[in-house]
């Protein structure tokens, strides 16, 4: 069973469609990454996912529920943490969390204890009041409060916007720990560098429809696999160089299983940079650096990178302007 699953969901506002149709489909203890720009649909796909919009058409089920005609079922199957910290900053963490249980129908006791278990899970074990938190800290006392219940599928709607790089990679280390235990998380994010260190799978969504899906490496391989890059010391040679270069690189490609030929040579006169696509990314390597040393070429660099997903982002998105 699919922990989210939703499919040709729609919301209209008027005549302005914020999901036209979209297909979901998150497997059990993943992390699913919604990836898209600002006003392709993310939060307003989160809330009618979590009840807290109707969708206009199509349907959708979360933890095997639907989100129409059983809301009350999803709703204690899930915990939501939104885009702005919902902890109150006189109280501190366990307190913030026992009241989040109480508002729950946990017993007083029952609030206690589960306070007292995510704050040692969360190292949020301060007894200082929230506002003397950091920033990251005050995030992971959000994701403790979406906890509360031990729910099986975790929305989490931009949760390290604003935060500096160092609590940025500690919401990161505690999202991970919750998947390791079970939890299925999706996570909605614009930044790339979190959807490809997080996600499982990533759907990427512009205007309210889904554009791309798959694992960060698929749709890396969707601009055309890696790409090797050289850097040549005497630019006198380096147009003899992207020859040798692109030759060198053809012959790996029709040695390599599916016979894939390779792209065009780019050449950069200006950084002495010579750029070729490739598919068998070691023995393109190897080929083009023994052809290089042959022809007495000095190479001063070289690398082989994959495509980021900064580019595949920008050749499937055109933007959005507004959720």
């Amino acid at each position: 069973m699919s922990a989210v699953l939703a499919r040709d969901l729609r919301r209209t506002y008027g005549e302005k469609a914020a999901l036209d149709g979209i297909d979901l489909d998150v497997g059990q203890g993943t992390v699913h990454g919604l990836l898209g720009p600002n006003g392709a649909g993310k939060t307003t796909a989160v809330r009618v996912l979590t009840t807290l919009l109707r969708p206009t058409g199509g349907r959708a089920e979360v933890a095997g529920f639907d989100v129409v005609r059983q809301r009350r079922q999803v709703r204690r199957s899930i915990g939501l943490v939104g885009q702005h910290a919902a902890v109150d900053e006189i109280l501190t963490g366990r307190q913030n969390l026992e009241l989040f249980g109480r508002l729950y129908h946990l017993g007083a006791a029952a609030a206690r204890a589960r306070a007292g278990e995510l704050l040692e899970r969360f190292g949020l074990e301060h007894e200082g009041p929230a506002k003397e938190y950091s920033g990251g800290m005050r995030r992971r006392l959000d994701l403790a409060a979406g906890m509360i219940l031990a729910p099986p599928v975790l929305f989490l709607d931009e949760p390290t916007t604003g935060l500096d790089p160092r609590s940025r990679t500690e919401i990161w280390r505690a999202v991970r720990d919750l998947v390791a235990g079970g939890t299925t998380v999706l996570l909605t994010t614009q930044y790339l560098e979190e959807a490809d260190h997080l996600a499982d799978r990533i759907s990427v969504i512009d205007a309210g429809r889904v554009v791309a899906e798959g694992t960060p490496d698929e749709l890396k391989a969707r601009l055309g696999g890696d790409r090797l890059d050289v850097v040549i010391r005497d630019p006198e040679r380096l147009g003899e160089a992207a020859e040798i270069v692109g030759r060198a690189a053809s012959g790996a490609a029709a040695g390599a299983r599916d016979g894939a030929a390779a792209g065009a040579v780019e050449v950069d006169q200006d950084t002495r940079h010579v750029s070729v696509p490739v598919r068998e990314r070691v023995q393109a390597l190897t080929e083009v650096l023994v052809a290089l040393s042959a022809a007495g070429i000095e190479v001063e660099d070289v690398a082989v990178r994959r495509p980021t997903l900064d580019e595949v982002f920008l050749s499937l998105t055109a933007g959005g302007d507004g959720e």
